[in-house]
């Protein structure tokens, strides 16, 4: 039995769908509202909720291993109910600030959860991915009422990987030999900055969508209304205000492990175009690809 939580986000859902087309079962996804989740047939949908550690122990029952992405709940709690439950092996999501920023707070507080894991008894595999693509998302409220994004850095590119992808390590972890105990780190195909991304948005969107490039200091007061202090300034210094080399490599392991090449940014914005509004025929459609169907990790 594989319990996947999260199981209606960005990563959970996809992964439920990668193993539910490879035949493999059972499979629980964990949900706070079973009765209005859709999920992929042969998975059975149970009630859970990360926040609330209590409420986890019907989902675990009979589960050998264990989809987690850190930080949502009380993790230490999370994972000795899992191991109480009888869970063999955690996929953890982490962050690939762990190994480029670990003096950030949310970093130190990943690598954290990755130790209590280790230190658990449960067998391990550890997915630390860069930004993700769909972090767009952020700018979907902007662009549907003003046509426009307010971003600070926005020629530093970095490998922004499609959550798709990061289920698709999950799925070969949970279910291929050979990688537990193992810690992977998780890009996209190709570093994109925040210019590309919008120029991207247009294209596929069909319509102008316009940069405005504004400083760290007005970019931490946006930030910090619904992150906190801390955190804006973690994600502010991953996505331009302290890169460095090991941020920005582009890694091979999602092609590596899965056998399929990296999504592009593209790709996921044209699978999630219409979480940005209605799409005209009168905005720029470059190269053709108009015709094209929380987060930074820290």
């Amino acid at each position: 039995m594989i319990l996947v939580t999260g199981a209606t986000g960005n990563i959970g859902s996809a992964l439920l769908e990668e193993l539910q087309a490879i035949g493999v079962g059972p499979l629980r996804g964990l949900t706070r509202d079973p009765a209005g989740t859709v999920f992929p047939a042969g998975v059975e949908a149970v009630e859970g909720d990360l926040a609330r550690t209590a409420s986890l122990k019907p989902a675990l029952e009979g589960a050998r291993s264990l989809f987690l992405v850190s930080g949502v709940g009380a993790d230490a709690e999370i994972l000795e109910a899992a191991r109480t439950a009888g869970v063999d092996h955690v996929v953890l999501v982490s962050s690939i600030t762990v190994e480029t920023h670990p003096h950030l707070g949310p970093a130190a507080e990943n690598l954290a959860v990755e130790r209590l894991l280790k230190d658990s008894g449960m067998a391990w595999t550890i997915l630390r991915p860069t930004q993700f693509a769909s972090n767009a998302l952020w700018w979907a409220g902007a662009i549907r009422d003003h046509g426009a994004v307010r971003v600070p850095y926005a020629d530093i590119g970095l490998p922004t990987i499609h959550p798709a992808d990061i289920a698709a390590v999950a799925q070969v972890a949970l279910t291929e030999a050979g990688h537990r105990g193992r810690t992977y780190a998780l890009t996209g195909p190709e570093r994109i900055t925040a210019r590309q991304q919008v120029e991207t948005l247009a294209e596929v969107l069909g319509r102008e969508v316009a940069l405005v490039e504004i400083g760290r200091a007005q970019a931490h007061r946006d930030m910090a209304a619904f992150l906190g202090d801390e955190t804006a300034d973690a994600v502010l210094d991953v996505t331009g205000g302290a890169v460095n080399a090991e941020l920005l490599m582009v890694r091979d392991t999602v092609s590596r492990l899965t056998g399929a090449p990296a999504r592009t940014f593209r790709r996921w914005v044209s699978e999630h175009a219409a979480a940005f509004g209605p799409r005209t025929e009168s905005g720029p459609r470059r190269d053709g690809a108009g015709a094209e169907a929380g987060r930074v990790s820290g």
